[in-house]
């Protein structure tokens, strides 16, 4: 717990010494007490991979990129990246390359660092890169977009239509879909609606009823799919974020959800007790009622999306649909 990170995150010295250039051994300043030795390394149980840092425990650079440990300070090295001081709210040197404790100053031509009224003298303190920070990870829509993008379903259910204008929630994965419009059947089973049953081979089992897929008015004109949150974008108008009661970001493009606030700098969501979340993007509204029409985005002269919806190309070159 007393060690200092070396460059890389990877090694670590005891307190009161200072990694080497070699990477490979400890070096101990006059007065910092403690003797040379060999670099010690991050391990986590019995494997040998880097010991990442979390990021509730690290402290983010201004480049909004860079991080340095908990309990270390940001410092701009020579070569224009950041650095680490090993000290919280250390001073940063003007050479860019040493650093001293927080309240003192850079005496560089001594080598020391220095406390305002004389009483503390110690050696300078030399920065070590900081790391980039780990990128959040993406993060998926908990939902089905029915045709016409105008309401969804809760993932892992099926859009079925209930009429020209509007969509029901089948509570089941790539459900069969009966024509009366009001019931559904489990994949590999046929509607038989004489006998309200869903029949195959193996039996029959009891028609599934549909749910009306509902969708978040925003105001008169506009509204987001169902378990959405309206926020504003920044040209003004609606945007959906794809989560229930969520906190819309000052940025006008992402959100987070409830409970959390939004850390542009860091470009995730921080919760009280420091558990971060990578954030959501939120995707435009869409105007309310009218005719529900498929197929309105043309990806090409073959092929199109539904309306709301973006043409995308897939690994394998043909077009998807992002919602």
């Amino acid at each position: 717990p007393q060690s200092i990170p070396c460059a890389g995150g990877r090694h670590c010295c005891p307190q009161g010494s200072r990694c080497g250039a070699d990477g490979e051994s400890c070096i101990t300043e006059p007065g910092m007490g403690g003797d040379t030795g060999a670099l010690g390394e991050h391990r986590r149980g019995q494997g040998s991979s880097p010991r990442v840092p979390a990021a509730s425990r690290a402290v983010p650079c201004p480049d909004g990129t860079s991080e340095c440990p908990d309990d270390a300070t940001c410092c701009v090295t020579a070569g224009g990246a950041w650095g680490c001081c090993p000290m919280p709210q250390a001073s940063c040197c003007a050479d860019k390359v040493h650093c001293c404790p927080h309240a003192t100053t850079c005496d560089l031509a001594r080598g020391r660092c220095l406390s305002p009224g004389g009483d503390r003298d110690v050696p300078l303190s030399t920065a070590f890169p900081a790391w980039k920070r780990q990128p959040p990870a993406p993060v998926e829509l908990r939902q089905v977009l029915c045709p016409g993008g105008r309401s969804a379903c809760p993932d892992g259910a099926t859009c079925c239509q209930l009429s020209p204008t509007e969509y029901g929630c089948c509570p089941l994965q790539n459900a069969v879909c009966c024509s009366d419009r009001q019931h559904c059947c489990p994949q590999g089973t046929t509607c038989d609606l004489t006998r309200s049953t869903c029949t195959s081979l193996g039996g029959s089992t009891a028609l599934a009823v549909l749910p009306k897929a509902g969708e978040i008015k925003c105001d008169e004109e506009t509204s987001c799919p169902d378990g959405n949150t309206c926020c504003r974008l920044s040209s003004g108008a609606w945007g959906c974020c794809p989560l229930e009661q969520a906190v819309c970001c000052p940025d006008h493009v992402h959100c987070c959800p409830q409970g959390y606030t939004c850390d542009p700098e860091g470009g995730s969501c921080l919760q009280g007790g420091g558990s971060r979340l990578p954030w959501v993007r939120k995707t435009p509204a869409l105007p309310r009622g009218g005719q529900v029409t498929s197929g309105n985005v043309k990806c090409d002269d073959e092929t199109s999306c539904p309306d709301g919806s973006t043409c995308c190309r897939l690994s394998l070159g043909t077009w998807g649909c992002c919602p």
